[in-house]
This record gives structure tokens, C-alpha cells and sequence, in this order.
């Protein structure tokens, strides 16, 4: 008997005896032995704290970027093995691909996120504030890696996903993490963790793996551990309020099940692109994954005069769905994850059909299994019920079937249809599909402070939309009420989720050093050399040209108007300068910063590649004709890049604090200039 086994303190372990035996979710063969019990999770979680995090703090933003990037390289080059297993969990190809592949995008997308953050091992926050008359003393944050672990809890329905959006946003803050998967399909989990530890791409102690009950795992979190709980509400609020976690201050993230709805719009009437499409995406939610879905649609919420066509449309759409083996061509719909789920699920449908209609489907319909038998294999029909009183009959809004069921109701106007959504008293993701764009800004401003997300769908981005029960990393999954209120993902947002926020208070020359970042107000030693003359390792933050000055003159404002086409009145009519600002004719701001670019540019051939951007541009001062202006050129930041290829230039990005200046000594503009650098060491 094959045994599933545990990554814990750099060695695979098998647990003590058989906590569960892990069966394939469409034949009921054993797969194998689930034991986590006997594990020292206080030596689990000190091996994290003391192996992996010094050396994932230890890199940069930018290197823990790359790592990303390559792992996702890397498990992409070997997918093809991960389908194999996820078939026995029940998914089909689109599921597992959802799984597999989804899971994988969001290193990916994680791993380009390092482009908004500093070369650095720690985030720079924000602005600095002035904190004194003459700026000798100014205030600033920093974010820097929390020095526990992440404890991810994981459900069942997806094991490779689940996992790889909670690790990337973790690994990338520079914090390690123990992974505890659902025990039901830990299998699957395990073969992608031997393959990532294998890869040797992450520091050993970064990551390791619980595939048993993990009982016990809390009791050592400590202050500094982040622990994340996807899974059922009740279980999450449980976990959340337990002792351990409340005396010690440990960060707590719960994303919970919710009872989604969707909501058709009254501009969505039978015969238009988007009824269709409504009809379609609903349907879709009810049998992707066979509803195992903490995204899925549990409420259908439409015109009560659409009623009878959308039941029918449904209906009709669910009738196509070919359930059984996903290994077999043809089969859209599979198991779920194992005969205790469809129990369970069977439970809630049972407590809801006492209330309400069944439309479609049920307990006793007779499954058309193809390549599968129904005895062995943990399949279910979809099942549809109606309630055409979602007001009074509340079942709908309180119980969730984990599973292919949802729950058709109607409303009499788009408020009514708002109401109804938030009896589900918070959730994930909504959404409206509608080709009214009003009536979708109506729905959407009133309901999103009760939904984590809401999705609208219309004939114009239907072809790229992602659709209602697809979270993207970029964007922030969770949602209020019974949907957990925690956030995962969301971009930068889940990165500085695992960072503490630090104010620090000084002198603009140590807030300098602290962020590596120049900052107003520190010093600006005179560089030895024309800083376009060095290479990008020669560059010192704060290192400053001061450059030639030049007197503006009616001239140039004019010959600058002919050649931008620029004619505003403020630079070329004098006359009409009464009830203005201004004093007389005003130079062009872009012509001040296009004669700084004249000023500080080394015009020769050097390690400067090539300008790409101007960020934080501002005109703060009126330059009159006979203002005399200088500039003070300053490194404001370095950030390393990689090479893309062995042909590509070894570089790396120098932003340039560029501050125009007038015979007064004020500054009359100022701009961050974005270039590319080209290194000595061609070799990295």
C-alpha cells in the first residue's frame, strides 16, 4: 500500500498508522495511507522560522521574483504528471486545468509583481512626511518581512491551486510556509511539493507539507505566523477564535464558502446575447468541478417575469452535461471529490428540498454514467431548485450543498434584486450579466459592500472574461459576513499581507540610507564623474550633477510653440493674461524639463542604454523669460534587472531625481527619469 507522505524539516516522512485512506473519487480504488500523526509540529514550525526564513529574507523583492518565475517555469515543463493524479480526484481537464495551470498562473503573476517593488529585501512605503519647519527631520515606513511562518489550511477541491496562490504571495514577502491540504486529496499536493523540492528553486525550509489531519499544527504559532483557513465558515471562525491565535497576536485569514449569487439583468431579456450568455455561465458554474466550488453560483436571481425561461434554459443546458470517467472523451462533468462529500452534500439538499421545489434533478435520478460506475464512483446529478419567495423561504440564503446545486428565485426590481443577494449576509463573488451598463453601475455601487467581487458580463467582454467563479491574483479574493472577511492574493496587496509596517522617524540622510531611496532633503554629494559616464554598479543613491544654467527666453518659448504645436495662451498671448496667475508670458512646463534633459544629459556614448519614462512630473513654479534655471541631477533609486537571455545586455534600472531650479534657489519643477544601465559584469 502506497503511503502519502509528509515534507517536514527537510526530510520525507511517513506518519504514524492510518489516519485516512485516500480512494481514487471515480473508480473507489485505494490510492493510499494519510497520516500526519506523530509529527513535532513545534520542531515543523522552528525549522521554518530558522532554516527558510533567513534565507528567503536574505533576498531581494527582484530575487524572489526570478525564484518565482522559475519554479512556475519549471512546473510547467512537467504538467502532464499533475493531470494524471488530479483525474482521480474527479476533475476533469477543464477542472484540473482550472487547478493545475491556474495554480501555476498565479506564481506567474506573482513573480511580475516584483517589477512594483524595490531592489531590496523590504518594502518602501509610501511618501515622505515633513515632520519639521526646516526638513531636517522627516518621517517614512518601511514593510518588512514578519519573522514567522505562513500555516496555509487548504480545502479539498483544490489541491494544487489552493496551495500555489497561498505560497507565491508568501515567498515573494520573504516568508516561509507550512502547507496543510486537505487530507482527501493531499495526494495530489504531495506529488507537486516532491517535484518543487526536487527543483531545488526554493531555499530549503521555505516550504514544507502536512498531508494527514495536522492536529496540532496550531498549537506552536507564535506572534509572527500568518495562518490562512480556506474551508467551511464554521470550522474557519473556530479555528480563528482559539486560544493560541487570540493570546499570541497571530495573524488569521479565513475565506470561507459563500452563497454566491447571480443576477440577471432586467435589460437581459430572452433573446438578447446576454440572456444567452447568462444561461451559459450559470450552467457552467453548477457542473465545473462538479460545484465544488467555493466561487460557484448557489443563487440565481432573475426578473420573476424571466422565470419560466430561465428554468427551461437551464434545465435544457444541464441535460447536455455528460457526467463520468473525465479520462473518457465527451464526459463534462466528474465526481466529486470523494462518496463522504456527496454525503454531506446529499445532507444539505435533502434539509432544502423540504423547503422548496426541485426543477431539475434530485436523489432519484438515474445517472447515464459514462466509463464509470455509479457504485463505486462518488457521482451526483446537478440538481436546480426554485424558490419563489426568497423572502420568507430562507434555506436558499443559510445552507450550502458544497456540491452541483444551486437555486433559481426572482425579483421585482433591481433594489429587490440587491436585497436578495445580501440575504446571503456576505460572499466571495457576484455578479450581473446584463448589456445596460446603467443598471450595471446601479447593481454594482449597491451591492459591493456585501461582496468580495462582483463580475459583469455582456456580450462585448464575454470572450475574454474569466467568468463569475474565477478569482485572478492580481485582484483580491475574499469577501465580508459569511464569506470570512479575510483577503488573499490581490496583487501587491497579498504580498504586504505577510510584511510589518514600520514608521521610521530621522534625518533626511538616514532615511536615505534606511530605504535606499534618495529623499528631499538629504545630501547631495557632487559625483566625481558625469553620472551617465558610470556603470550601474558605480552609482551611489544620492550622488548629484550639478549642471551648466540657462536664462529662458521669449525665444525659446516661441520656437518651443512651433515645435510642439503648444499655443496656449498662458505662453503666446499676453493679452489675455487678466484674471490669471500669471504675471506675463510663461514658459511651457515641458519646455523646462526638455531644456533639464538638455542640461544633464552626457551627450556621448556611454553605460546609459536608453531613457523609457518620466514618472511624479510636476510644474511647481511659474518660469518667466529672464529666469535663469539650473538642475540638480540625483540617483534617486537603483533596481537590478535579469538577463533574459545569454545574448541579452546585463542592466539594471536607475531612477533619476531630476529638480529644476531658479535664481531664487525654488524649485520650478521636478521628475523622476527612468533609465536603463548597463552593467560591468556582463556575466549576471
Amino acid at each position: 500500500m502506497m503511503t502519502i507522505q509528509n515534507y517536514v524539516a527537510g526530510e520525507w516522512v511517513s506518519g504514524e498508522g492510518q489516519e485516512l485512506l485516500a480512494t481514487d473519487a471515480i473508480t473507489g480504488d485505494e490510492i493510499g495511507i494519510v497520516s500526519s500523526a506523530g509529527i513535532d509540529y513545534k520542531q515543523v514550525l522552528e525549522y521554518g522560522r530558522e532554516k527558510g526564513g533567513p534565507a528567503l529574507r536574505k533576498m531581494t523583492f527582484q530575487e524572489r521574483g526570478r525564484m518565482l518565475k522559475a519554479l512556475a517555469l519549471h512546473l510547467m515543463k512537467i504538467k502532464d504528471k499533475f493531470y494524471e493524479v488530479s483525474y482521480k480526484t474527479g476533475a476533469t481537464k477543464i477542472d484540473s486545468w482550472i487547478d493545475i495551470e491556474g495554480g501555476i498562473g498565479n506564481l506567474f503573476a506573482n513573480a511580475s509583481l516584483r517589477r512594483q517593488f524595490p531592489d531590496l529585501p523590504y518594502y518602501v512605503d509610501g511618501e515622505a512626511a515633513g515632520l519639521s519647519r526646516n526638513g531636517t527631520f522627516i518621517g517614512h515606513h518601511i514593510m518588512v518581512p514578519k519573522r514567522g511562518v505562513a500555516v496555509h489550511i487548504n480545502a479539498f477541491n483544490f489541491p494544487v491551486w489552493g496551495m500555489l496562490e497561498k505560497i507565491a504571495v508568501n515567498l515573494m514577502a520573504g516568508v516561509p510556509a507550512v502547507v496543510k491540504p486537505s487530507e482527501y486529496t493531499s495526494y495530489l499536493t504531495e506529488v507537486v511539493v516532491r517535484e518543487i523540492i526536487a527543483s531545488k528553486i526554493l531555499p530549503e525550509g521555505s516550504l514544507q507539507l502536512i498531508t494527514g489531519l495536522g492536529r496540532g499544527i496550531l498549537d506552536h504559532v507564535e506572534l509572527g505566523d500568518t495562518v490562512t483557513f480556506t474551508g467551511s465558515a464554521a470550522t474557519g471562525k473556530k479555528l480563528q477564535a482559539s486560544p493560541q491565535i487570540l493570546e499570541r497576536g497571530v495573524t488569521f485569514n479565513l475565506e470561507a464558502d459563500s452563497l454566491n449569487a447571480s443576477v440577471l439583468g432586467e435589460a437581459a431579456a430572452p433573446g438578447t446575447p446576454e440572456f444567452d450568455l447568462y444561461i451559459k455561465e450559470v450552467s457552467k458554474e453548477i457542473t465545473v468541478k462538479a460545484g465544488q466550488k467555493c466561487t460557484a453560483v448557489r443563487r440565481i436571481i432573475v426578473p420573476e417575469k424571466y422565470m419560466e425561461d430561465v428554468q427551461i434554459g437551464i434545465a435544457q443546458r444541464l441535460d447536455k452535461t455528460t457526467i463520468g470517467d473525465p479520462r473518457q472523451e465527451g464526459v463534462r462533468m466528474g465526481a466529486l471529490a470523494t462518496k463522504l462529500q456527496v454525503e454531506r452534500v446529499m445532507a444539505a439538499v435533502e434539509k432544502m428540498s423540504a423547503a422548496m421545489e426541485t426543477v431539475y434533478g434530485g436523489k432519484d435520478k438515474e445517472l447515464n454514467l459514462i466509463g464509470a460506475d455509479a457504485e463505486k464512483g462518488a457521482f451526483m446529478s446537478p440538481i436546480l431548485f426554485r424558490n419563489d419567495k426568497p423572502f420568507e423561504v430562507l434555506e436558499a440564503h443559510n445552507i450550502e450543498a458544497f456540491g452541483p446545486v444551486s437555486t433559481l428565485m426572482p425579483y421585482k426590481d433591481l433594489d429587490e434584486a440587491v436585497e436578495i443577494a445580501n440575504l446571503g449576509k456576505g460572499s466571495l463573488v457576484s455578479s450581473i450579466v446584463t448589456g445596460d451598463d446603467k443598471e450595471a453601475r446601479d447593481f454594482t455601487v449597491n451591492a459591493a459592500h456585501m461582496h468580495g467581487r462582483i463580475l459583469v458580463l455582456n456580450e462585448k467582454c464575454a470572450k475574454e472574461s474569466t467568468g463569475h467563479g474565477s478569482p485572478m491574483p492580481l485582484l483580491t479574493h475574499g469577501g465580508p459576513g459569511r464569506a470570512g472577511g479575510g483577503e488573499e492574493m490581490g496583487g501587491k496587496r497579498g504580498i504586504l499581507h505577510y510584511l510589518q509596517r514600520t514608521a521610521i522617524q530621522g534625518h533626511p540622510d538616514t532615511i536615505t540610507e534606511i530605504t535606499q531611496t534618495y529623499q528631499p532633503g538629504a545630501s547631495r554629494p557632487e559625483a566625481d564623474k558625469h553620472v551617465f559616464r558610470k556603470h550601474f554598479e558605480e552609482l551611489s543613491v544620492g550622488e548629484t550633477v550639478y549642471t551648466a544654467k540657462h536664462t529662458v527666453t521669449v525665444t525659446d518659448i516661441v520656437n518651443f510653440a512651433n515645435v510642439s504645436g503648444d499655443n496656449f495662451y498662458a505662453h503666446m498671448d499676453e493679452t489675455s493674461l487678466e484674471g490669471t496667475i500669471f504675471e506675463g508670458r510663461v514658459a511651457h512646463g515641458y519646455f523646462i524639463l526638455s531644456k533639464a534633459a538638455g542640461l544633464f544629459v552626457e551627450a556621448k556614448k556611454g553605460p546609459v542604454l536608453l531613457n523609457y519614462g518620466i514618472d511624479e512630473a510636476r510644474f511647481t513654479k511659474p518660469v518667466y523669460p529672464g529666469t535663469t534655471i539650473g538642475v540638480k541631477f540625483t540617483v534617486k533609486e537603483k533596481i537590478d534587472q535579469e538577463k533574459r537571455s545569454e545574448d541579452d545586455v546585463a542592466k539594471g534600472i536607475v531612477k533619476f531625481n531630476v529638480e529644476v531650479y531658479d535664481d531664487e534657489e525654488e524649485t520650478v519643477a521636478i521628475a523622476t527619469i527612468l533609465t536603463m544601465v548597463k552593467k560591468i559584469d556582463q556575466s549576471m
